[in-house]
């Protein structure tokens, strides 16, 4: 086994097992609290990928974010439907964005204010969607879980399927090293994982979606989760990084770890509300 993939095991896997001990233990306003923490962290490494060089600045840019998750939190916006269907139309404008762009060259500076800005908007968005997930009466562990295996399972099943059989790349100008087939096995693998995890679940739960919406709206997730790994490699080239950072070993900093979800979980949250 190489030993960077025997190191992204060793992170991966406790790292797991704690956040779903937290996703079907914790309370949801610690699942707030530790999403929050994540954000600001992921905060400190966007504003170094967006050019702000001084640590002043990258302070001031996390207090920024602070002070958005502050207000989602204490005035109960993030429980409110309003901002969901935005939250998807972000992504999916992002996600046309990247197709158009992925095989014409990056632009050569994309200004720190855009990066910075977006940066803002996805973190708020990926926080205030998960705690409303989570927050769904009786079935939130259920939905926040269905979010990360398929945000895992698609990474995973790219990572693998890409490795054994990409040949097509999926966006060069981007990050090279995906490939149309790795997407098809990420899919196929956050799929049948999604699946899995919903018999389970019909011994438990009586009023889950039937399987065919669950299947079209893990299809749309795990195709979004794609687009925010994307995203976030457009900022690493833009700053002219591999890794967003160093928190964990084997898999960079917490925006590397976090990518696929920030898109991921707006899509979800918006699915949630307009109901199978």
């Amino acid at each position: 086994m190489p030993t960077v993939l025997k190191q992204r095991i060793l992170t991966a896997v406790p790292l797991a097992l704690i956040v779903l001990a937290l996703i079907w233990r914790a309370p949801v306003v610690w699942i707030q609290i530790v999403m929050a923490a994540a954000m600001l962290v992921a905060a400190w490494e966007w504003a170094d990928l967006s050019g702000y060089q001084r640590r002043s600045s990258r302070i001031a840019y996390v207090g920024v974010m602070a002070v958005l998750l502050a207000v989602m939190a204490t005035t109960e916006l993030a429980d409110q439907t309003l901002w969901r269907v935005p939250g998807l139309l972000w992504w999916l404008g992002v996600g046309v964005w990247l197709l158009y762009q992925a095989r014409r060259p990056m632009p050569a500076h994309l200004p720190g204010w855009l990066r910075g800005g977006a940066g803002l908007v996805t973190l708020t968005l990926a926080w205030a969607s998960v705690a409303s997930i989570h927050g769904q009466p009786g079935v939130g562990p259920f939905w926040l879980t269905v979010l990360v295996i398929l945000v895992w399972g698609s990474d995973i099943g790219g990572y693998f399927a890409g490795r054994r059989y990409g040949r097509h790349k999926l966006a060069p100008s981007i990050s090279p090293g995906k490939t149309w087939e790795g997407v098809a096995g990420g899919l196929a693998l956050a799929i049948a994982l999604v699946v899995a995890l919903r018999a389970i679940a019909d011994g438990y739960y009586t009023d889950l979606p039937g399987y065919s919406w669950l299947i079209a709206v893990g299809i749309m997730v795990a195709l979004l989760s794609v687009v925010g790994d994307l995203s976030e490699s457009v900022l690493k080239r833009q700053a002219g990084r591999k890794d967003s950072g160093r928190l964990l070993p084997g898999h960079g900093g917490m925006l590397d770890r976090i990518d696929a979800l920030l898109a991921a979980a707006p899509v979800l949250a918006a699915a949630l509300v307009s109901g199978p």
